[in-house]
This record gives structure tokens, C-alpha cells and sequence, in this order.
């Protein structure tokens, strides 16, 4: 189909270029008029010469940020519950966009579903954007008609998300804090202060008590071997972001934090949580359970839930029940079990997974309130500690000196 470049009125004063693929110079003229252009200035260009444009953006590296999607999601849904139709609110969103990745990722959808494509269909070339569950969300909206409200329904289960994400991060933000400046004031004591004090032990003529003797041995190690020590955090940094890159690290480390006290129950609600969530919005949304749970799968963090809630999706295809499925897990609570399986003969699943959703929400922000209650103190404590124990073995000298003067 020929392309055409053309130059538009789009009010009094602005002024719209772009292309579009057109039948001839009138059919083009017609389908700008529709949009509620005003066509100054038609050209036929050589086919292919948008899809090149668009194309510069690299599909492997193509990604915006998860707020900036949620953004974008709700302009979309704003825009097509305004009446515009989807073609004109692609550009629109492509025009007023800063970023050049994200602008050429919309010009690129544009172009798909210009040429004919579903919305859905088009959003796929991106899979870095536009996870799985995105993608049979806005499928499952255009097949019931309803493309707008459930581009409000994604958005609203992302800031969900982000919400959740945010208050964890806000909690562990002070503990965090008090770790880093603590560590910071051991490390100045040990590498700048002792060091200078040395020499004045050392002149007292006398035994240095053994805590004395064991800080000046650690400030002389890390006065001599500095590079050593920064060498051997670097490695400890870098073996910390390595782990969890294999299934089994994953699953050991899941395994572990849920077996550790508060944490593991933090751990297994917030994965809940999240997952009954999406399945909620998911079943809400006309999708049916399997294809559900399949989607809801990717949300998980924590392996080992995962991979039973794998081993459930695995039953149901055979004709088993999720209610029952669940309770054979050995990771599931019974609230959520039983609740599942009661919602199942009534009908009404969505409505319970709505219900253990709020629940298991409430639960984790009672967790991160204990958690942070808890941390704060114990973090005092043991910063408070070792610098006690640093000052103290820095006067022991100082006040046998006394004592044997007296």
C-alpha cells in the first residue's frame, strides 16, 4: 500500500506531519479528515521509509520505565474513552512524548496496527514493554469491546503494584540508612582515628588489655591492606548480584526466607498477595482460569511458590479442582485454600481472590510496620555496640594507666 507524507491542521494553531498509508492521495485525504484533521500538504513517499524510522529503535533494548508505562496506559484509556479512536491517540501520545525510545516504540505500534493489526497483536513486538499478562489484558478488551475500561483496569492493578513496591522500599529506606552511616563511622574510627592513637599505647610501656590489642590489630589491617579489603567487597558485591541467577540459587534462596521467622511469613503474603490479585483482575476479566494462572505465574518472586502453584495449573489441565489443588501445597494457608475452594462451587472465584487479596495486603503492611519497629531498635543496638566496644577498648589503656598511678 502506498505511503503518504503529509502536513495537517489539528486545531487553529497546531500543525500535525506525519504518514499514512493510503489507497491513493483521497483515500488518504478521507482517513485524515476522519481523524479531525484539516490536510495542507499530501506527498507519496517510499514505502517503508516510517517502518526504517521505527525500526532504528532496537526491539532487544526497547523498554521505558514501569511508571512511565502506567502512564502511558492511562493517557490510552483517557483518550479512547474520549472517542478517539485508537490510531489518532498512538500518534497523539507519540507527539507528546519526550523520550526518543518510547516516541519511535509508538510510532512502530502505529504503524501495526495502521497496516491492519490488533492493538494486542501490535504490542507483542515489544515483550520487554508489554509483559504476557499486559498483552491478554488488552486482548481480552478488545474481544469484549471494552478496550478503554480495561486499559483503566491494567493501570489501576500497576499502581497497585508500584504502591506496594514503594512501601516496602519507604520502610526499609531508615534501617538502611542507620546500617550505612553506622558501618561509616566504624570504618573512620578504625582507619583515621586508631591509627593516630597508636603510637600513644604503644609509648605507655605497659600490656595493652586484649580488646585494646584486638581493635589495633584490625585498624592496622585495614590501614595496610586497604586496597585488600576494598578488593574483597568488590568480590563480595559482585558474588551477591551473581546469586540468584540460576533456578537453584532462586529456589534456595526462596526456600530460605521462608522458613525464616517474620520474614517468611512477609514473604509468602506479599507473593500471595500479588498473585491473587492479578488472578482476580485476570478471571475479571473474561480470561479463562487456566490461561489465568498461567499469566499470574510471572508476578511471583519467590520460586518455591511458584513452582507449586506450577504443579496446581498442572492438576487443573488434568480436571482437577484449584481449591483442592491448593491444599495439597504445602505453602498455602488454609484461609486461602478453603476460601478458593468455596469460591469455586459458588461461582464466585473473583470475588474471593479480591477478598484474599485485601487480606494478605493488610497482612504485609502490619508485617513491614512490625519489621520496622523491630529493625530500627536491633540496628541501634548493634551499631551502638560495636563503636561502644571500639571507644571502650580505646579508655582501657588510659584507665589502667590511672590506676596504676594512683
Amino acid at each position: 500500500m502506498p505511503l503518504f507524507k503529509y502536513i495537517a491542521k489539528k486545531g487553529p494553531d497546531e500543525i500535525v506531519e506525519d504518514t499514512i498509508e493510503a489507497q491513493s492521495k483521497d483515500d488518504a485525504v478521507r482517513k485524515i479528515n476522519d481523524w479531525g484533521y484539516l490536510a495542507t500538504r499530501i506527498v507519496e513517499v517510499a514505502p517503508g521509509k516510517e517502518k526504517a524510522a521505527a525500526a532504528a529503535v532496537s526491539l532487544s533494548t526497547a523498554r521505558i520505565s514501569g511508571r512511565d508505562l502506567t502512564i502511558l496506559t492511562r493517557q490510552l484509556a483517557a483518550l479512547l474513552k474520549s472517542g478517539v479512536p485508537i490510531l489518532q491517540s498512538l500518534q497523539i501520545l507519540s507527539e507528546q512524548t519526550e523520550g526518543r525510545a518510547q516516541k519511535a516504540m509508538l510510532t512502530d505500534i502505529a504503524v501495526g496496527v495502521r497496516e491492519g493489526k490488533p492493538f494486542s497483536a501490535a504490542l507483542q513486538k515489544y515483550p520487554r514493554v508489554f509483559v504476557p499478562l499486559y498483552v491478554s489484558m488488552v486482548r481480552a478488551g478488545e474481544d469484549s469491546g471494552n478496550l478503554h475500561q480495561m486499559l483503566f483496569k491494567v493501570s489501576d492493578y500497576r499502581e497497585k503494584q508500584e504502591q506496594a513496591v514503594a512501601k516496602i522500599r519507604s520502610a526499609l529506606a531508615y534501617p538502611a540508612l542507620m546500617f550505612v552511616t553506622g558501618v561509616a563511622t566504624i570504618v573512620f574510627m578504625l582507619t583515621f582515628v586508631l591509627p593516630r592513637m597508636t603510637g600513644i599505647f604503644t609509648g605507655m610501656g605497659q600490656d595493652l588489655p586484649l580488646a585494646t590489642r584486638i581493635v589495633l590489630k584490625i585498624s592496622t589491617f585495614m590501614s595496610d591492606w586497604w586496597y585488600a579489603v576494598l578488593l574483597g567487597l568488590a568480590i563480595l558485591t559482585v558474588l551477591m548480584r551473581q546469586m540468584g541467577r540460576t533456578h537453584a540459587q532462586r529456589k534456595a534462596l526462596s526456600r530460605l526466607l521462608l522458613n525464616l521467622p517474620l520474614i517468611g511469613d512477609f514473604e509468602r503474603w506479599a507473593n500471595l498477595s500479588r498473585f491473587s490479585r492479578t488472578l482476580e483482575l485476570l478471571i475479571r476479566s473474561g480470561i479463562p482460569v487456566l490461561q489465568a494462572i498461567s499469566l499470574s505465574l510471572p508476578v511471583l518472586q519467590n520460586e518455591v511458590i511458584k513452582e507449586e502453584l506450577a504443579r496446581c495449573h498442572q492438576k487443573l489441565e488434568g480436571g482437577g479442582s484449584l481449591g483442592q489443588s491448593l491444599k495439597q501445597g504445602k505453602v498455602f494457608p488454609p484461609f486461602m485454600t478453603n476460601l478458593v475452594a468455596v469460591g469455586e462451587e459458588s461461582g464466585r472465584l473473583d470475588e474471593v481472590l479480591a477478598e484474599i487479596a485485601s487480606v494478605y495486603e493488610r497482612d504485609v503492611e502490619e508485617a513491614l510496620k512490625v519489621m520496622t519497629t523491630l529493625f530500627e531498635p536491633l540496628m541501634i543496638l548493634l551499631m551502638g555496640g560495636v563503636v561502644g566496644f571500639i571507644v571502650v577498648a580505646m579508655l582501657l589503656p588510659v584507665f589502667e594507666m590511672n590506676m596504676m598511678v594512683r
